[in-house]
């Protein structure tokens, strides 16, 4: 498909619309991307970033990552910052899975310890973390018991028992958004979500065990800050969110904003899927509460997964968690809105800073990250597909004007619908078991979604970020085994 007629290159891998390129832009739409990623983003793309810059508050820039691909009203990959005295905030700007993330374990183990065991860790993780729709997770709880979660998230799994304590120092935000309250969720979002906390869901969400090999790592010395310490090292990564929950705050949220917007407020878009409300608003109010509710209830999950997952290693090399060295690298979300500080004009400010299917990515010295990569700089998590590989990145003090974000992953380059008709799960399956991947699921169709060929290339992704001076590749982690809802 042609790029827009007023599209024009800012640098080697940022690219701008200007706001003439469409009525009632604010601010120009930027796209970070090497020309070859830029030819093939889909229309759908440019026109939701350009449709972002129209948005009430929006400062300096719509922006949208090399793995950036239509979503709803946002694209995946979009980054908006608002004014928030003035601007808005914007379900559609976060996405129904609030707080979907990353997290990254490391182990002392190698590749020659666990590829002759990968079938037995791989069966032991799939029976003890739920994946599919709709399933159901293996913590007995009330739904009083699910408020207190929502309002603690990883402090909550600390106090029953599921976290160490240095889990929550390797969390962002350490696992917790503050003001969440549960008073701001239906009750239709707490029945959703009470009794899924530990569990994987579907779609893109999967738990991988990964092996570092030397010709892998990009920057030993970071490398090593990070934990990567032995040749053929293995790592376990997982990528999910704050499931039926999350979603429902989201729809109950955009339906309560589309009742105001222009009625109440006065605000004409082009885009119903970009329902907003001002932030300062009572409507904008109660759903930064109740979508910070979701954010922990994120964290808590992946947290539940963690303890899981120490516990089938545990059982498979019958060794103690401890023993095996089973640390966290980081945890980081990728759909959020959050309040923080940057310069605007010369001048640092705080702004509310919508990312979806975006990376925060704070460099060395930022408030904000761990004492133990104040040095470093922020672990970046990128997932890539399971066939091909995912990276750790970190961050780079370059990514000012994207607020400090960098991608979050390969980024689809066809719908799950042509996936599917173009790849039998059966046959990918036995094919990855082939070349070394063993992998289980609870869907062949849901696997055939998630084929490699549906992904972008993660490396040219990863190149990008990095060329663009947002993220610097630290090291490539390559599938071993893989379980998928």
């Amino acid at each position: 498909m042609p790029l827009p007629a007023l599209i024009h290159r800012i640098s080697p891998t940022v690219w701008e619309l200007p706001p003439s390129h469409k009525k009632g832009m604010r601010v120009p739409a930027r796209f970070v991307a090497s020309r070859s990623l830029l030819e093939r983003m889909d229309d759908g793309v440019f026109a939701q970033t350009a449709n972002v810059a129209c948005l009430p508050g929006i400062l300096k820039y719509a922006w949208c990552m090399p793995d950036g691909h239509w979503g709803y009203g946002f694209p995946i990959g979009g980054v908006a910052a608002m004014d928030p005295e003035s601007g808005v905030i914007s379900p559609g700007g976060i996405g129904f899975d609030i707080n979907c993330g990353m997290r990254l374990i490391r182990t002392n183990l190698t590749e020659d310890e666990v590829r002759p065991r990968i079938r037995e860790l791989v069966d032991l993780l799939f029976a003890r973390i739920p994946t599919g729709v709709g399933c159901s997770g293996t913590v007995k709880m009330t739904r009083s018991g699910f408020r207190d979660v929502l309002e603690k998230g990883s402090r909550w799994c600390l106090k029953n028992g599921y976290a160490w304590p240095e889990d929550l120092t390797m969390t962002e935000e350490e696992g917790c958004y503050a003001g969440a309250d549960a008073a701001a969720c239906s009750e239709k979002a707490i029945e959703r979500g009470y009794d899924q906390l530990g569990t994987a869901g579907s779609g893109n969400h999967y738990c991988e065990v990964q092996v570092v090999r030397p010709e892998n790592v990009f920057d030993p010395g970071t490398a090593r800050s990070f934990g990567i310490t032995l040749p053929n090292q293995i790592f376990v990564m997982f990528h999910c969110g704050s499931r039926g929950f999350g979603h429902q705050v989201a729809t109950d949220s955009l339906n309560a904003f589309l009742k105001v917007m222009t009625p109440k407020y006065g605000i004409h878009l082009d885009d119903r899927e970009l329902a907003c409300a001002p932030f300062r608003s009572p409507e904008g109010q109660a759903y930064h509460k109740a979508m910070k509710c979701a954010v922990n209830m994120g964290f808590a999950n992946r947290q539940v997964i963690t303890h899981r997952i120490r516990e089938a290693f545990s059982v498979v090399f019958r060794r103690s968690p401890e023993d095996l060295d089973m640390r966290m690298v980081y945890d980081v979300a990728h759909n959020t809105a959050k309040l923080e500080r940057h310069a605007i004009d010369g001048a640092m400010r705080e702004v509310l800073v919508h990312r979806k299917g975006a990376t925060r990515a704070f460099p060395p010295g930022m408030a904000g990250i761990p004492d133990a990569y104040r040095e470093t700089g922020q672990p970046v998590i990128i997932g890539g597909s399971m066939e091909t590989g995912s990276y750790l990145l970190v961050a780079e003090k370059g990514a000012a004007d994207t607020f400090y974000t960098t991608a979050h992953g390969s980024g689809r380059t066809m719908s799950r619908h042509e996936a599917k008709k173009r790849v039998r799960g059966k046959a990918l399956l036995d094919g990855m078991a082939e070349r070394g991947i063993y992998v289980r699921t609870d869907s062949y169709g849901g696997l055939a979604e998630e084929a490699g060929l549906a992904y972008k290339d993660i490396d040219e992704i990863a190149e990008t970020t990095e060329a663009a001076g947002l993220s610097r590749r630290v090291a490539k982690m390559i599938p071993l085994g893989n379980i998928k809802g």
